[in-house]
């Protein structure tokens, strides 16, 4: 199952822990940081014998081993989805609590490369104390260090400012890894167990690059490097403290020669402290900040502005990633969404029908290997696709394995439900289009996992035009049927579909039978259109049109020319192509791009030199399809558009579907070392200045820099799911459905990368295999919003979360009797009891995770203690809620709100609450006893414990604008 991890085990890892644990019981002076989960679990549940799980537990006690962050990974801060990144740090603080009764308290977010100000308030929300980051642009780190401001408390959210706020430390030019060059020897230092090497360790134990031993000869010249290289970081902090981090990437395999070395050289230097000025200590980063935290000083504040993107060199813009394996970025989310539909999906049926045939300890399994993949995904090389080929396929293997879990299991419910004949079958598909069997009667369950009345389109694919569609009571429902884009042999079924909260509908699919017909969508094709001479004849101009938008294309070019805005009449010159950007692949002709960095050689170039144009339409949805070819006579096309406008029939809320230009492109396979962008240019005076996200959590303003080298590529920001640009009266939208790169290269235009092809000859790439030779075909979507400030204020945060979690599709075949579904399900169905939570607020979470730890810590230590924490069932009577406020401060008259919500009637579809405790963000502190420290800063100067949140008096909690509010939630037994 996990090939990449168990090499990885093989070679390194499970030395480290096991050769760590070891020489860390034979000093007591000896400490060691550990981060990642993932790799600890492995070892501890493979690997680890009694004797050394009963050391991790002593070594924990005594603070001389410590866990840092917690989470299954350190994640990638600049394109993942806030979500995850609470999933991946729940599931590790979970097992170290269940485990050892541990919380970490502390970051080390050290190699994400660039800085989110999402991430501050993460770790405020779960508890932290203080948080540590390292890669930020290397001009800013520099000034920062000279006047010592690479300290401060940082207010990551604007508008839980102080409330939230965490002391944060930034690196030092030096970073996480020991300065290895000694000026008395050509040899390394301080590395002594040399660089691991994977898969084989070599026979005779001697590993290349092994540091010089410390020998009495010289013992001295070390101490003397190592205090030089203190004494001059100490110049660029405020206090007598020196974190000096020992180690780096693949380091410790061998502890035994690690520590013995050190040992000397502590001693050595502590012997003659006098002499040196300094004393040198073990130490974790828990022991640092404690120590700076007690000099009582009174810090700066940063506010809500991130440090992306990130430069390590002038021509070195760590924007590449953005958009790197944007295939792999596609699957992380449509796994994560997937989870996030069946976890509710289980929850309510655990709820509601206890005496269920599903076994719940598979069930929980299925999940589980779900919130694995999704959780190590986000690690900070890989959905970044900053990992080999290798690499990237273990986690798209294990997304897959999760995904099919999920789905088989979520079909299977449904069977339960339905007391199906155990014959017929359910199969289901996350992919909309794939329907497995289009040549059968079948079904069609669509569940919506949002906490909202949903009404949107979902799409199947058939294999004939002539079909009708009937929900469960045998009424028609509206659709609409067209040649589908993908194959000639198939349709596209287009379903109209109105879904409450956390509910799901059955809908059948029959052949013609007479009655009413889902509408057919009627193709024009015009004729393709050579841009290299278009410029000579006038405009040829044709709209399309529904309830909100009037878009225009001029058929002279076969391309889009302006939008309008029907409710304010407002028209905007709106025209989008295809570009790309040609960078190198020789370093020695100059900067490269990578899998991580982006170096454009100059201005993007257009690709298309003719547009073929066909518009599909219909009463319920227009498709206009572009083709975008090299030049007028080529056979294939190398980028598609394909743009779809909603129209809606009477009694069905349609305002978000209206309001939603929806767009799916096409683009590869692309030329090697090319880099493909989609140019949206606008008439609105923007005055270049672009938003984009933070991880879907909050917006950042972009104002676009000019800089002496690297510009282009400087000015790319991640877009998670959010990007807009505006003039003083209209905003463009785009939502996104994975992570890309953006930018405004010009005034009133923004672009977003979709695709990147490379290859280079940099040494260290070619031995990792880094050079992102990707010829996929990438298929990704956005949806367009255009209007005042104040109609998509209101619409964008929850079309994001629409885009983000479509309905989920799963298919049965309707056996040969008659489908009349047994009243059973009418009555006891899903969607008798909706759970829904009014448009500011999103139900982030709602599942049972299967935690054994007790919620009252002292507990918790004292049966751990006892031993007592062993086996035994997982727990399934604990239900874990969260709900997010989606809006900021000030940013909407009605939306930003604060909202009451009432818990026991919010869920009183799931049965009786009997108790409901507030908890940290990750569910392993009571919010009433968590007291994070308090730094002192110039707006507080009084330093005092900081206590978050008000009590809930029956059940009744207020929801202030951003807050993320964790419950567990008790339900009676039934």
């Amino acid at each position: 199952y996990f090939f990449f991890f168990q090499e990885s085990m093989h070679a390194y890892a499970a030395n480290v822990y096991t050769t760590v644990i070891e020489e860390l019981m034979k000093g007591k002076q000896r400490k060691f940081i550990a981060v990642e989960q993932e790799f600890f679990r492995l070892w501890w549940d493979m690997v680890a014998t009694d004797t050394q799980k009963q050391q991790v537990h002593q070594l924990l006690q005594e603070g001389r081993l410590e866990f840092v962050i917690g989470g299954q990974v350190m994640h990638d801060e600049a394109v993942t989805l806030i979500d995850d990144q609470i999933l991946q740090l729940t599931e590790g603080h979970g097992f170290l609590y269940e485990t050892f009764g541990f919380r970490p308290q502390f970051s080390w977010h050290v190699d994400p490369f660039g800085a989110s100000a999402t991430t501050p308030t993460l770790f405020a929300l779960a508890g932290f104390n203080a948080h540590l980051i390292s890669r930020i642009d290397y001009d800013l780190k520099a000034d920062m260090q000279k006047n010592k401001k690479l300290q401060f408390v940082w207010q990551g959210s604007p508008s839980l400012s102080e409330r939230q706020e965490i002391f944060t430390h930034v690196m030092d030019q030096y970073s996480y890894c020991t300065p290895s060059q000694l000026p008395f020897s050509n040899r390394s230092g301080f590395f002594w167990n040399g660089l691991a090497t994977f898969p084989d360790p070599p026979k005779d134990g001697v590993y290349p690059n092994m540091s010089l031993p410390v020998t009495d000869a010289n013992l001295h010249l070390y101490a003397q490097t190592m205090v030089a290289n203190i004494k001059e970081r100490a110049a660029w902090f405020r206090t007598g403290d020196v974190l000096w981090p020992w180690g780096c990437d693949k380091q410790f395999f061998n502890a035994s020669v690690q520590y013995s070395n050190m040992d000397l050289l502590v001693d050595y230097i502590n012997k003659h402290s006098g002499e040196f000025g300094v004393t040198v200590q073990y130490a974790t980063v828990s022991d640092y900040f404690q120590a700076v935290y007690s000099r009582n000083l009174t810090w700066e504040t940063r506010d809500s502005q991130d440090f992306l993107p990130y430069s390590s060199e002038p021509f070195q813009a760590w924007t590449g990633f953005y958009t790197s394996r944007s295939t792999l970025k596609g699957i992380a989310r449509r796994a994560s969404s997937l989870l996030y539909a069946g976890e509710s999906f289980f929850t309510q049926y655990v709820r509601k029908h206890p005496e269920g045939s599903i076994c719940k300890c598979k069930a929980l399994k299925q999940l589980q290997s779900l919130r694995w993949a999704v959780s190590e995904v986000q690690h900070h090389d890989g959905i970044t696709g900053t990992e080999s080929p290798k690499v990237k396929d273990m986690y798209m293997n294990n997304l897959m394995y999760g995904m099919f879990n999920v789905k088989k299991l979520m079909a299977s419910i449904i069977f339960d439900i339905n007391n199906a004949k155990k014959n017929g079958e359910v199969y289901s598909s996350v992919y909309t289009k794939d329907s497995g069997r289009p040549d059968v009667d079948q079904y069609v369950v669509v569940y919506n996992p949002l906490a909202w009345n949903v009404t949107t389109f979902v799409t199947v694919s058939v294999s004939n035009e002539a079909v009708s569609v009937y929900d469960e009571l045998g009424r028609s429902v509206p659709a609409q049927v067209q040649s589908s884009v993908e194959s000639q042999s198939t349709y596209d079924l287009y379903i109209l579909v109105a879904i409450s909260g956390l509910s799901y509908r059955k809908y059948s699919i029959k052949p013609l039978n007479g009655k009413q017909s889902a509408f057919i969508g009627r193709s024009i094709k015009y004729k393709r259109r050579d841009l290299t001479r278009a410029d000579q004849q006038g405009q040829q101009l044709f709209p399309v049109v529904n309830n909100c938008y009037q878009i225009v294309f001029d058929q002279n070019t076969n391309l889009m020319h302006s939008i309008t805005e029907r409710e304010t009449n407002q028209t905007v010159q709106f025209t989008q192509e295809f570009l790309e950007y040609h960078v190198n692949g020789d370093t020695t002709k100059g900067p490269i791009s990578d899998n991580y960095l982006f170096a454009p050689n100059a201005s993007a170039v257009p690709v298309a030199k003719a547009v073929g144009l066909e518009v599909m339409s219909g009463s319920l949805m227009t498709e206009i399809r572009q083709y975008f070819y090299s030049n007028v006579t080529s056979q294939d096309y190398i980028y598609a558009v394909y743009t779809r406008l909603y129209s809606v029939p009477e009694g069905y809320d349609g305002k978000l579907l209206c309001h939603r230009i929806e767009q799916e492109y096409s683009a590869g396979p692309l030329e090697l070392n090319r880099e493909a962008v989609l140019r949206t240019s606008t008439n609105l005076n923007t005055r270049q200045l672009l938003y984009t996200d933070n991880n879907g959590y909050q917006m950042q303003k972009r104002p676009f820099k000019v800089y002496v080298n690297n510009t282009v590529a400087r000015n790319y920001y991640p877009m998670v799911q959010t990007a807009y640009i505006e003039d003083d009266t209209t905003r463009l939208m785009l939502l996104a459905e994975r992570a890309h790169g953006v930018s405004s290269q010009g005034n009133g235009q923004v672009e977003v990368m979709l695709h990147r092809r490379l290859w280079n000859n940099l040494q260290w790439d070619l031995n990792n295999n880094l050079t992102l030779n990707d010829s996929s075909v990438v298929r990704p979507v956005i949806w367009l919003i255009l209007g005042t400030k104040a109609v998509t204020s209101t619409l964008y945060r929850t079309s994001g979360l629409a885009l983000e979690h479509r309905p989920v599709v799963m298919f049965g075949a309707l056996s040969g009797d008659k489908p009349k579904l047994p009243r059973r399900l009418q009555q006891n169905s899903v969607h008798d009891s909706p759970v829904t939570v009014p448009p500011n607020l999103h139900l982030q979470t709602l599942s049972i995770p299967g935690w054994k730890y007790s919620s009252n810590h002292a507990e918790q230590v004292r049966s751990i203690h006892m031993g007592k924490q062993k086996q035994g069932d997982a727990d399934f009577s604990r239900v874990l809620l969260r709900i997010r406020h989606l809006y900021e401060v000030g940013e909407d008259p009605v939306l930003s709100q604060p909202v009451m919500v009432d818990l026991k009637s919010l869920l009183k579809g799931l049965g009786s609450v009997t108790a409901v405790e507030e908890r940290s963000l990750t569910g392993t502190w009571d919010v009433n006893t968590l007291e994070r420290w308090k730094w002192k800063t110039a707006q507080y100067p009084g330093k005092r414990f900081f206590n978050s949140t008000e009590a809930s008096e029956d059940y009744i909690i207020t929801v202030h604008p951003k807050e993320i509010r964790t419950f567990f939630v008790y339900f009676q037994v039934q």
